[in-house]
Formats: structure tokens, C-alpha cells, sequence
């Protein structure tokens, strides 16, 4: 434990999550789930190294979190998927408590505590494949996606009625929960402090186009997780192809 002097509270002691370097620049005093935090913003030099490793591409799903152009899979942590029975269960119980009750108050507590909880888990796991490929790659190629758009409503709206609105709110879910945007902002701070780059290339047809002669149709993924290709007859798991494309499309656009 150490200590730290708050203006108006005097000496407070804190536990560090790591060593603080550097001249002090502000400090900032925030609660969540009835835990007290400070974060302390310093500033000192810091000479960039230089970059480690190679170029990569990287393909991002819901079946595979990440997929690398070298055939190397992330998992998903799936998060909030694993914790979703005990929070609805919660989340039921409170519908039915007098608004402002003890028991109310109670079960909020409760709840806000468990989204807590399913927050640092996400980004934990975040924070360690980001610093992994960060740590292993000079230069890294991700595709420009609109999260945004990607999880919009699946219902739709009175003009324009949603499809497959149940499959459609499965994914939105998932692509909510894995964190595609908040592991893209990681990685790009992560691999600029350790002298690397990264770059978002388009993403239209990375899952259509054969990596090997460059036919881009529908039919060469017949499934979710097979690609081949109805040209040259090459085959490949769909999301490695998907990662291929776009190193490549990457590769293409800095040499232009």
C-alpha cells in the first residue's frame, strides 16, 4: 500500500496496479460498484523502440475473435455469455421490487456490479491478445469495419420490417460483447509505443477472393468455415483466407 495527498481529503492510501514514472499531471477520484479508484496522469519521455516482427492481417468473427493471416485463432472470451443466466435472473427479480426499496437498491447493486464484472473481463482479455500481437508484429492490417452499422437494430423499423430478426439479434450481441472497436483502439496505441503501425483497409469481398488467383465470387464459400475456390480449386479455412486478403490488400495499398 501507498499513500497519496487529495486536496480536501487529505492522505489516502491506494493500492498501485504499477509503477508510476514521470512529473505529475492531474489526478482523478472515481467510484464504481462502490469501490473508490484514483488514476494518477503523468508525463515523461519515452524513446520509441524498434518494431518486432513482421507484417500481419488480421480477420475478425464471431466464431474466431481474431483470426491472423499466419493460420494463428484468438478465441472469444464470450463474457457476457457466460454470466447472461445469472443477470437475467437478476434482471427479472428486479422487475418485480418496489421502485427505491432496500430490496430495489439491493439488486441494482447487484447488477451493476455483475456488468462490472463482465467489463473487466472483456478488457482483460483485450488488453492481452492486443499487447501479444502488438509485442510480435512491426506492421498490422485490420479491415475498416462500421461496427455501428453492424449491430444496428434487427428489427428494423415501421417503413421497412427486419429479416431473420432472431439470428440477426444473436449477432449483434456478439459482435457487441467481443469488442471489436475497443480492441482495434488497444492495438493501435499498443503497437505505435512499441514503434509499429497500424493500418484499416477496405473491407469488400476479403472472404470472396481466392488468396492464389484472385476470383472473387459468392460460390467460393459454400460454408461458414470452408473457402474454395470454383476457379483454381484452392481451399483454405474461411476466416485465414478472410486474414490473407487482407495483408495482401494492405501490402497493395502502401506500395501504391
Amino acid at each position: 500500500m501507498v499513500i497519496i495527498y487529495l486536496l480536501k481529503i487529505g492522505w489516502v492510501r491506494y493500492r498501485n496496479s504499477r509503477a508510476i514514472s514521470g512529473s505529475l499531471k492531474n489526478v482523478t477520484v472515481s467510484q464504481k460498484c462502490g469501490k473508490w479508484y484514483v488514476s494518477i496522469q503523468t508525463e515523461f519521455e519515452q524513446e520509441i523502440p524498434l518494431p518486432k516482427g513482421g507484417e500481419v492481417g488480421i480477420d475478425m468473427g464471431i466464431v474466431h475473435f481474431a483470426t491472423l493471416s499466419n493460420g494463428q485463432y484468438f478465441e472469444p472470451i464470450n463474457a457476457f455469455k457466460a454470466l447472461k443466466g445469472k443477470l437475467a435472473k437478476l434482471q427479472k427479480q428486479f422487475k418485480h421490487k418496489t421502485k427505491f426499496s432496500k430490496n430495489w437498491q439491493k439488486l441494482k447493486a447487484k447488477i451493476a456490479k455483475l456488468h462490472h464484472k463482465i467489463s473487466n473481463i472483456r478488457k482483460n482479455y483485450l488488453y492481452q491478445i492486443s499487447h501479444q500481437i502488438s509485442q510480435n508484429h512491426a506492421i498490422v492490417y485490420v479491415e475498416d469495419l462500421q461496427v455501428a452499422n453492424m449491430s444496428k437494430s434487427a428489427k428494423g423499423d415501421a417503413e421497412q420490417h427486419g429479416k431473420n430478426v432472431k439470428q440477426k439479434s444473436g449477432l449483434n450481441r456478439a459482435i457487441l460483447d467481443q469488442s471489436w472497436y475497443e480492441f482495434r483502439r488497444q492495438l493501435a496505441y499498443k503497437l505505435a509505443w512499441n514503434g509499429g503501425f497500424l493500418f484499416a483497409v477496405p473491407p469488400q469481398n476479403t472472404s470472396r477472393c481466392c488468396p492464389s488467383c484472385g476470383y472473387t465470387a459468392l460460390d467460393n464459400r459454400q460454408t461458414q468455415a470452408n473457402f474454395e475456390c470454383v476457379e483454381c480449386g484452392y481451399q483454405n479455412n474461411a476466416d485465414v483466407v478472410g486474414a490473407i486478403n487482407i495483408l495482401k490488400r494492405g501490402q497493395a495499398i502502401q506500395a501504391a
